[in-house]
Order: C-alpha cells, then sequence, then structure tokens
C-alpha cells in the first residue's frame, strides 16, 4: 500500500468510479472494504490521515454496549453483540476478550448486576465470549489485586472484547487496497461537483503534499467523516441543517501497574450516570471515559481540566493506590458523531445507533453516528443503499467471513509484534536485517527504526503523528516519551522518504505542539 501508486491510480482513471467515499475512519474504511469485496470501482479520500480522529481515540472496547442494555436498547446491544463476535473471527490478531470485574460496594449490586449481565450472555449467544459468573470478595481481589479493599462485597465477572482502534484502520485500508479500491490520505475534499440536475457527480480533491488538485468523478458520493459530516453536507447545501451533536469522551492513560492482574474493572454507574472503566491495554491501563457537549469540532481535541478530575476522582474510589496528575502517561480526546434527537442536550442519553441520509436534492450519502463495533453493518447498510442510488448491479455483501488484513490466529507467538497478525514475522525480519534498524528511538518506548520504515513503505505513514500515534500508538503510551523521541522518528523518515532538513524540522515542531496536549500537567 504506497501513496504514489495510489496517486497514479487517480491519474489512470478515465471513466467514473462506482462509489467516492469522504473519511478515512472506521465508517469510510468499512464501507470501502465492503464496496471493494463486492466488486465496485472504490475510491476513497482522507483530508489528514486514516483514523485520524475519533477511530483512534475509543475506549478501545469491542462490545455489546451492557449501558445499552441498561437503557432498554435491547435491538442495539444484540446487532453489537453479533458484530464483536464476527470481528474477533476476521481480525483475531486485533482482538482479545478481556474478563471485567463489576465490583460490588452494596449489598444488592451483585445481585442486580448478576441478573443484568445474564442477559448480556444470553442476547450474545454462539457469539459470546465466557459466561458471567458472581466473585466472592476474596475472588475480586485474587482477579484484580490493585482494587480498592475498604467495603469490598464481592463483584460479578462477564467478558467482552478489546481491541487496536487504530491498527485495525489500518489493516482495513490494507484490506480494501487488496480488494481493489484506492485510498489516499492527505486528500482534502474541498468541493462536491455536480451535473447539469444538480446530482453529486464526484469531488474536487487537493493533495496537501503537492497542493495539486484533482478532479474525481463518481456514480455516488459518500460522506462517512463523522463528526465532520455536517462540514461536508455544507460543501453540499449551505444551508444543510446540522445533523450531528458532537459529545467529548476522555480517557487518561497510567501505569499498567494502577491495574494489576489481566481483569478490567467496569463501574455501570457514577454519579452522573456515566459508566466507568479502567482497563488492561498493552503495557498500561486506560481509564475513562466522559461524555461531554461540545461546541467546536476539532482534530486534536483537548481534554477539559474537570474531565480529567472526574476521571480521576471516579475511579480512586476503586483503585487502591490513588492515581494523581503526576501519574498519568498521556491523556486523549475523541469526539462521537451522536445523531441529533430532537432538542437532546445530554449526549450520554443520545443512541449509538447509526443513521444514513441521502439529500433529496444530490443525492449525496451521509452517514452518522454507530461505533466501532457495528462498523462492518453499517458499511454493509452504507454500500446496500449507494449502489441503488448508482444504478449499479446489486452484488451480495461479503464481510461477514472477509479475513481482514493480518489474519493470524496467534499459533505462533510473536512477542511484542503480535498485533502486526500475519506481517509479524516480515515486520521481525526487518528489524534483525541491521543492528541500527532494531535501536529503540526512544528508551521507554518499544518502537524501533525498523518498525518505522515498515510503516512509510507499507501502511502510507506521512508524518511523525502518524507514526507516534497511529501506527505504533507510542504517543498515548507515554506522550512525554513521544515528544523527546520526535527528532529520532523524523530523522528516519525523511531519509525512507527523501525529505531533507527543514522536513525533520517542520515535522518535529508541529508533532510537539500535538504532543503537548495529550500531557495532564
Amino acid at each position: 500500500m504506497n501513496r504514489n501508486d495510489m496517486i497514479a491510480n487517480l491519474g489512470e482513471r478515465t471513466s467514473p468510479w462506482d462509489m467516492v467515499i469522504i473519511g478515512g475512519g472506521a465508517t469510510g474504511l468499512g464501507t470501502a472494504v465492503d464496496a471493494a469485496s463486492r466488486g465496485y470501482d472504490v475510491v476513497l479520500f482522507e483530508q489528514c490521515d486514516f483514523a485520524k480522529g475519533t477511530s483512534s481515540r475509543s475506549t478501545k472496547l469491542v462490545h455489546g454496549g451492557v449501558r445499552y442494555l441498561q437503557q432498554g436498547n435491547v435491538s442495539l446491544v444484540t446487532e453489537a453483540l453479533k458484530e464483536r463476535g464476527l470481528l474477533l473471527q476476521n481480525a483475531p490478531h486485533l482482538v482479545d476478550d478481556v474478563a471485567f470485574i463489576v465490583p460490588s460496594y452494596e449489598w444488592w449490586e451483585s445481585p442486580f448486576y448478576g441478573i443484568g449481565l445474564k442477559v448480556y450472555d444470553l442476547l450474545a449467544g454462539r457469539y459470546g465470549f465466557g459466561k458471567s459468573e458472581t466473585l466472592s470478595r476474596e475472588e475480586v481481589i485474587a482477579e484484580i489485586p490493585s482494587i480498592n479493599p475498604e467495603g469490598l462485597r464481592g463483584g460479578t465477572r462477564y467478558y467482552d472484547g478489546q481491541f487496536d482502534d487504530a491498527r485495525l484502520a489500518i489493516n482495513l485500508a490494507t484490506t480494501a487496497f487488496e480488494q481493489g479500491a484506492t485510498l489516499l490520505n492527505y486528500a482534502r475534499v474541498s468541493a462536491i461537483n455536480k451535473d447539469e440536475d444538480g446530482v453529486a457527480g464526484g469531488v474536487t480533491i487537493v493533495d496537501a503534499e503537492t497542493g495539486q488538485e484533482h478532479r474525481i468523478d463518481g456514480r455516488v458520493v459518500i460522506n462517512a467523516t463523522g463528526p465532520f459530516a455536517d462540514a461536508v453536507r455544507r460543501l453540499d447545501n449551505p444551508d444543510a441543517k446540522p445533523i450531528i451533536a458532537p459529545s467529548q469522551g476522555v480517557h487518561l492513560v497510567l501505569e499498567r501497574s494502577f491495574i494489576s492482574g489481566d481483569a478490567a474493572i467496569m463501574v455501570p454507574h457514577t454519579d452522573d450516570g456515566r459508566v466507568m472503566f479502567a482497563i488492561p491495554w498493552h503495557d498500561v491501563a486506560v481509564v475513562g471515559t466522559t461524555d461531554t457537549p461540545i461546541d467546536e469540532i476539532s482534530l486534536e481535541p483537548r481534554a477539559f481540566d474537570e474531565e480529567i478530575d472526574y476521571i480521576l476522582e471516579t475511579a480512586n474510589r476503586y483503585l487502591q493506590r490513588p492515581a494523581t496528575r503526576d501519574d498519568i502517561l498521556s491523556v486523549f480526546a475523541g469526539i462521537r458523531p451522536l445523531v441529533k434527537a430532537g432538542d437532546a442536550e445530554d449526549t450520554a442519553a443520545l443512541s449509538r445507533e447509526h443513521a444514513i441520509l441521502v439529500d433529496p436534492d444530490s443525492g449525496l450519502l451521509t452517514a452518522a453516528g454507530g461505533k466501532w463495533t457495528t462498523y462492518r453493518k453499517m458499511a454493509e447498510d452504507i454500500v446496500d443503499q449507494a449502489f441503488v442510488l448508482a444504478d449499479l448491479e446489486p452484488e451480495p455483501c461479503m464481510t461477514r467471513d472477509l479475513q481482514i488484513h493480518g489474519y493470524h490466529r496467534r499459533a505462533e507467538r510473536f512477542g511484542r509484534f503480535d498485533f502486526y497478525g500475519s506481517d509479524a514475522a516480515e515486520i521481525e525480519n526487518l528489524t534483525q536485517s541491521d543492528p541500527a534498524l532494531a535501536e529503540r528511538v526512544h528508551p521507554e518506548l518499544e518502537l524501533t527504526a525498523g518498525e518505522i520504515i515498515w510503516f512509510c513503505r507499507r501502511e502510507m505513514a506521512r508524518t511523525v503523528d502518524d507514526v507516534l500515534a497511529r501506527r505504533s500508538r507510542s504517543l498515548l503510551f507515554n506522550a512525554r516519551a513521544a515528544m523527546q523521541a520526535t527528532d529520532a522518528v523524523a530523522r528516519v523518515m525523511a531519509r525512507e522518504l527523501g525529505h531533507g532538513k527543514d522536513w525533520i524540522q517542520q515535522q518535529s515542531d508541529d508533532f510537539r505542539a500535538i504532543a503537548s496536549r495529550y500531557q495532564a500537567r
């Protein structure tokens, strides 16, 4: 998957594309995979990097949604549990089952939550990850030695899924490419082009690296830009009424020792009615999240001080060793593209179900809402609608059993390279081919020069941010260390991509500005 080859594909095209997709996050990439695997000619444009926004800033869970069950949304829970099982089936190198403990500090909590989680098991059916069960106080402490024992009565254990969102996005991009799609990052859509009848018939893009414009013709245009959906709709119709109710979710990253053991903590009902998770992920612990309505949509949203304080205060009720701001390795924020519901002001109450809207005049198809767990079903629904709009021959969805790039059952273990799946051996061989390529870019990060070269050659990494924030996740693991590694990463990339000293300096400055937003102090 090479960016120069993608640009060449655009130049060679003389006929309209079947489907033009705007947005390289979970929804757009999933749609590209679905459409290309059906045999349609697909092109996708992303204004920055794949999964630059919301799709790399999730809670890292593939789940049915215990909270949605509590809200009575059984259909959403059932669909999500089914999709959770399919994702484990199709990307086992990135999805794991994880035990979650709901601790009980009141006598009624274990039986109450136990009943609800039995229903969760029942809805999962053959896609279940394991049966829930009630635990004694001693069993809970054995599972999570770092839990606060004061007043602890017991708990309930259930199983859900965990994944690496940004790595899945890159693997989906590669899968779409392998199915015949053309995908271009750093390609901003500047206009929706229309025919004499006012019907959307393609887009104009601007290559961020060269400034060159390209006019792209297509039979249908799909707006899959998440929180930016309304901005794209206004390119089509300046008077379009907003449909997105953006909500910010913040997560704190702590040392793994704060969540000892292999189980996660789930708090089903906090003071303000939210759900709180404390989850072991890679070699760190992720704690969150918030649900804060916001007005401004940014590619780099920043956590509010009150959100950080809220997470710390809530989490510390359940941790034996209280965490402070000094313990935070990284803090990251993502924006949920929730669909408006009347005059509702509480975004926590808005549905996480997806919606598909077609402009009655232009035919622009907009996908909104949804979540990572159900990305595949959302993509299937989008393509089912898109081939009708494009007047294409209907083809059946192929993604229920389509193995995602990197598919690997882990029969052979590659240690820390495991999450690369079937690419692991090749990446490991590259890092071992030269002692210089096996060197870490920072003593507190596992990232090596060899991996950076792989990202540039095979995964379309173009900036230091691409490497440290999404391809390697270093920025989330340790923001301070990632900032200190900036120059080393930029030098490796410059040699591989053919850039000079000015590029290295600019990239270093740009990434340090980004990384400063991930530090809590």
